[in-house]
């Protein structure tokens, strides 16, 4: 065998460096946000929503002609109708709360405590510090939409039932798919509320205050909505972070409207991989002191 096939073939000699990727870090990132008593509160707070608007349509009489959004008249159809309008109603500022909190806090949460320098001291790669951070806030903004979206399917299907869900476009399709459709809205939820939390993370680099970080990715979300809601702005609108976000309901339609669902994805891997390279740049050239 030559040098370069030993140094290539995985013997007892190289194990160890095959051994050398491991979760453990990520795990422990995982146990930290989720273990948290604070992060149970928040998440209680996100599944509460989803029983409130549940219990209010069922207690009160409908209201003809009212003017509330689709999903909300069509709870008593079908019960799944109560997942999409709690992620309707907690789009806007819930979720966007819930994953600055956490992005807010990455890596300013560390440096607040005085752990960052000792993290970093492990060893632990810079670069392997903010992809283990980022995935676990990816990971914390799918939880969080699932949860929405499970307690509220579990709430309506209990109080109005199931059946064949009635599409935004009027096509009725039977329940299985209607549990797909809610998926693909989860995913696509989740993967604007991420680019959301690159920012996050972004921010948690400039500074050892996780309040101030978690304050200023909340404005910069509640900036976007507000700028999105001005006409005279319409040609900012297609480059705000928020102006996609709603387009979820094109996945509730037959055949799925797609016309602003892949510039909501684009626009949120956008945002992704500039802030996250923004990140990048400013944590890996940073003088660490706490």
């Amino acid at each position: 065998m030559s040098a370069v096939e030993a140094a290539t073939h995985p013997t007892a000699a190289n194990l160890p460096a095959l051994r050398r990727i491991s979760t453990r870090f990520f795990r422990s990132e995982l146990l930290l946000i989720f273990g948290r008593r604070r992060n149970w509160a928040g998440m209680a707070v996100l599944a509460a929503v989803p029983l409130i608007i549940a219990i209010a349509v069922k207690v009160t009489a409908p209201r003809p002609g009212g003017g509330g959004p689709d999903f909300l008249s069509s709870i008593t159809s079908n019960g799944l109708f109560v997942a999409l309008a709690a992620l309707a109603v907690e789009l806007p500022l819930f979720l966007p709360l819930a994953v600055s909190a956490i992005a807010g806090d990455a890596v300013a949460g560390e440096a607040n405590l005085g752990t960052l320098r000792n993290l970093l001291a492990v060893p632990v790669h810079r670069t392997r510090l903010l992809a283990v951070k980022y995935a676990a806030i990816v990971v914390f903004a799918v939880a969080a939409t699932a949860l929405i979206a499970a307690v509220g399917a579990l709430a309506g299907l209990v109080l109005f039932g199931g059946g064949p869900l009635t599409l935004l476009s009027g096509v009725q399709v039977p329940f299985g798919t209607g549990l797909v459709r809610l998926v693909l809205v989860c995913g696509y939820i989740a993967a604007c509320l991420a680019a959301l939390g690159a920012v996050g993370l972004f921010v948690s680099t400039l500074t050892e205050q996780p309040i101030g970080a978690t304050i200023a990715t909340l404005i910069f979300a509640i900036t976007s909505h507000i700028l999105d809601a001005i006409p005279q702005l319409d040609w900012l609108h297609p480059y705000l972070i928020s102006h996609y976000w709603m387009a979820f309901g094109d996945l509730l339609r037959s055949p799925i409207a797609t016309t602003s669902i892949w510039p909501g994805l684009g626009s949120a891997a956008a945002y992704t991989l500039i802030f996250l390279a923004a990140a990048w740049a400013r944590f890996s050239s940073r003088d660490i002191t706490s």
